[in-house]
């Protein structure tokens, strides 16, 4: 009789282990949902973001401090489509692409270009925005075209590590170049008259000249190629790249870029249609 009950005392805590398991199972609900890339069980994922807060009015902060402009909007617009929790971290440019690398963030959106030495680290987007470069000179440098600055005796700022850093060590062989941490060190070297000029993108250029009408000058560089933003993520993350080019091409024809536009740049592309420059969104 005591094996007996042994034995039945044995299967009943097998069957109730079973069932506790089963149990454990259903409340937990199942891990693997191909379907459901960014949402588990109607909570939301994190998308941690990097950007530099410090160029207006793409990544800029309101005067609570709080992150806003068209490029917070955008992947805050992107993080809604597809469930995310959108966690913007203010990050210093040149630790953008490190944030990336190490992991601590999900993706940058910065107005960062797509450059094949930066290709070599991360993974970029379709192109969502396109820019040109442009000269800030001071006005009594006498500058009125790319060549006037291509001379013994010129100088020009760049912000280190731009695509104005890039386009100047290429192109300018006989400027003295000039590298500085940040855009408003740039701008304030040309106002005060320690340099020729300033290379950096159209809108930036534009801006800075109209704030210093009286000390500066605009000159546009003719004939080059546009520099195409992407948004970066990490090497290997496919899921994240897919829904985004998915967005982005979305936004190319459904209005978002358009609203965009008129919501935070109406009078600078009224100004660029004039002066028949691209517009950061016109991919036709």
């Amino acid at each position: 009789m005591k094996h007996l009950r042994d034995t039945l005392v044995g299967c009943l805590v097998v069957v109730l282990a079973t069932v506790g398991l089963s149990a454990l199972s259903a409340c937990s609900g199942s891990t693997d949902n191909p379907g459901n890339n960014s949402q588990t069980d109607g909570v939301k994922k994190t998308l941690v973001v990097a950007m530099e807060l410090a160029y207006p009015p793409f990544e800029t902060k309101d005067a609570a401090g709080e992150p806003t402009g068209l490029s917070v909007d955008f992947i805050k617009g992107f993080g809604a489509a597809y469930g995310y929790e959108v966690i913007i971290e203010n990050t210093a440019w040149d630790g953008l692409i490190a944030s990336l690398q190490t992991g601590r963030v999900d993706c940058v959106i910065s107005s960062m270009t797509i450059t094949e030495e930066r290709a070599q680290k991360v993974n970029f987007s379709d192109p969502y925005a396109m820019a040109q470069l442009a000269l800030l000179t001071n006005c009594s440098a006498g500058i009125t075209s790319i060549d006037d600055l291509n001379q013994p005796g010129r100088s020009l700022a760049v912000k280190t590590g731009s695509t104005g850093d890039v386009f100047a060590a290429k192109n300018l062989p006989n400027t003295e170049i000039i590298r500085l941490a940040d855009e408003s060190a740039c701008v304030t070297e040309v106002i005060q008259g320690k340099v020729d000029a300033f290379i950096y993108d159209q809108l930036t250029i534009y801006r800075n000249q109209i704030n210093n009408p009286a000390t500066t000058t605009a000159v546009f560089i003719p004939f080059q190629q546009a520099e195409h933003w992407g948004v970066a993520v990490q090497q290997g993350n496919s899921e994240l790249l897919a829904q985004l080019n998915e967005y982005i091409a979305q936004s190319k024809t459904d209005g978002t870029f358009d609203a965009l536009t008129q919501k935070y740049l109406a009078e600078e592309k009224a100004t660029f249609d004039t002066l028949g420059f691209k517009w950061f969104f016109d991919f036709s």
